[in-house]
């Protein structure tokens, strides 16, 4: 086991186990999040910068190989997109709109985690000048079995 999947794996195991009280106010929804991307990738700093934006304070990681994160965190080929984040237990896999990470922290739902698979134009990160190319998208949630449901659907050119 690398020491990466060892230090992964402790991150998951202190986030899995933080308390989520119910009475926490909408400032402490701003949660630190845990990115891991590849060193080469500009949508993936563009999404950090999102998040920035809508208040989440942010450590990024660097990762040569995120195969083995993807693996590390159990995450299914048809969910993975180009980075995945850790926040207060759950795994945010890809381009998923801030709006949507804080609703999940409201809500504190009995699953694993949120995903945009692939990376859609004009998902945060994704966007293009010619909003003309921007695609509908679904935010999914995914569960330790694979199980999937549509969190939200994101209409092209709305955001929401």
């Amino acid at each position: 086991m690398s020491i990466f999947v060892a230090c992964l794996g402790l991150a998951i195991t202190v986030g899995a186990c933080s308390s989520r009280s119910d009475a926490e106010s909408p400032a402490s929804l701003n949660a630190k999040l845990v990115v891991y991307k590849s060193p080469t990738c500009g949508c993936c700093e563009k999404w950090i910068e999102h998040m920035k934006d809508a208040g989440f304070e942010v450590e990024a990681h660097d990762v040569q190989d995120m195969k083995e994160v993807k693996s590390a965190l159990g995450i299914n080929d048809r969910f993975s997109s180009c980075h995945t984040a850790l926040v207060d237990g759950y795994v945010i896999e890809g381009h998923v709109p801030a709006d949507q990470v804080k609703r999940l922290l409201a809500e504190k739902p009995d699953f694993r985690g949120l995903a945009v698979p692939r990376m859609p134009p004009g998902s945060p990160g994704m966007e293009l000048e010619n909003t003309s190319l921007h695609q509908d998208y679904d935010v999914l949630t995914f569960d330790h079995e694979g199980r999937t449901t549509v969190y939200h659907h994101v209409e092209a050119n709305t955001g929401s």
